[in-house]
């Protein structure tokens, strides 16, 4: 993973809109807490910065992060019962990092619980569930996964499920099966909110035609600007305004760029013919292989995605859907690179900014930033109390 960048905000305080901080709908920091300290926020310094990581409080502070859905990502390569068990063990590391640092985060499961956290001057920890292989194939799971205050799951990681298609999984020839029309339903009917990144754009509209209440996009952006399967088509967009949901738009450069997204192919299949494991820019293998790799990427420079693409498709959602349907999901963490002036969750106020120029009203921009994601949060979760 790159280190991340520290440069302060600049320009106007325009994450500073009254009653309106950033909620961010995924930041894998979770797992790069499990990976990188044993799981033990603790050891992590995130109170006083760390480099390693794109998060910790002080950035935090400094990009206007009001609440955070955490994920609570499990690979999708673990066998299922595995990964029941895992990400149990991440909703249990989230409890943890607040414990840890009781004067800066605050567990807020509701929309209520957010904003009593933002007035109390905290960062609101929420937790989205990046997978629906976890369930396990179990409606009992999901809703245990509820009772523990889960926001979010995420239908699909990058392989399939047996009841839904992802994006990035083998072809199938289906979205969503009968049994996960009744994943989507219980979900409605437990207050859990339906995430469509991920998912295969069949799975998307499979979703929309079940789910009686909002859903979200997590961490995607516009497939009309970056052709990427893991962005999000028109015609599925078109769909959110008279389903209430909201697109929060991420930062992966090979979902923003055009040509980020053609180098990390071409590096993969690089990666292939030189018979190396492991994703894109990550070669495993023999060491002759992995350094003929290198040569080939010193030849082959990785391109740099910008703040200006991530503009581009936030433009284009709005133009699709309307400012009432947009929010913000940078998967920080979760990515090894970032676009150059949002290197790390101090960069939203950048990307505001270059919105504001760009003659976005304050009320477009709070929106945008986080109101729009806290109405689905609560409209997703109203009248759901008794139903767990």
């Amino acid at each position: 993973m790159s280190t991340p960048g520290t440069r302060p905000p600049t320009g106007p305080d325009v994450h500073a809109l009254a009653g309106h901080p950033v909620v961010d709908g995924h930041n894998d920091l979770p797992w790069e807490l499990r990976e990188r300290f044993g799981g033990e926020p603790a050891a992590a310094s995130l109170a006083t910065g760390q480099p390693a990581l794109h998060t910790d409080l002080p950035r935090l502070r400094a990009g206007g992060v009001g609440a955070q859905f955490w994920s609570v990502y499990v690979p999708s390569t673990l066998p299922e019962p595995r990964a029941a068990v895992a990400v149990l063990e991440q909703v249990d590391l989230v409890h943890r990092l607040v414990d840890a640092h009781p004067r800066e985060l605050r567990w807020a499961p509701t929309a209520a619980r957010v904003r009593a956290a933002v007035a109390e001057g905290r960062v609101a920890c929420l937790t989205g569930a990046e997978g629906g292989h976890c369930l396990a194939g179990s409606l009992g799971v999901l809703r245990q996964l509820r009772r523990a205050g889960v926001a979010y799951l995420t239908l699909t990681h990058n392989d399939n499920t047996a009841w839904a298609a992802s994006a990035t999984g083998e072809p199938v020839d289906c979205g969503l099966t009968a049994f996960g029309r009744e994943v989507v339903a219980e979900m409605n009917r437990t207050g859990m909110l339906v995430d469509l990144s991920h998912v295969h754009e069949r799975t998307m509209h499979d979703a929309l035609d079940v789910s009686t209440r909002p859903v979200l996009f997590s961490h995607s952006s516009a497939r009309a600007v970056t052709d990427h399967p893991r962005n999000v088509p028109d015609g599925v967009l078109e769909r959110l305004p008279a389903n209430g949901g909201v697109l929060m738009l991420t930062f992966v450069p090979a979902f923003v760029s055009t040509a980020c997204a053609a180098h990390r192919a071409a590096a993969a299949a690089e990666q292939r013919r030189l018979g190396l494991a492991g994703g894109p820019y990550e070669p495993r293998g023999d060491a002759g292989a992995v350094a003929a790799f290198g040569r080939w990427l010193r030849a082959h420079p990785r391109p740099r995605a910008t703040l200006e693409d991530v503009v581009a498709h936030v433009e284009h959602a709005r133009e699709v859907v309307g400012p009432a349907h947009l929010g913000l999901g940078g998967d920080y963490d979760g990515t090894d690179e970032l676009p150059l002036g949002l290197e790390d969750v101090s960069g939203y106020p950048r990307l505001l900014e270059a919105l504001a120029r760009r003659g976005w009203s304050r009320a477009d921009l709070a929106a945008l930033a986080g109101a729009n994601a806290l109405r689905v949060l609560e409209q997703a979760q109203e009248g759901t109390a008794d139903a767990l």
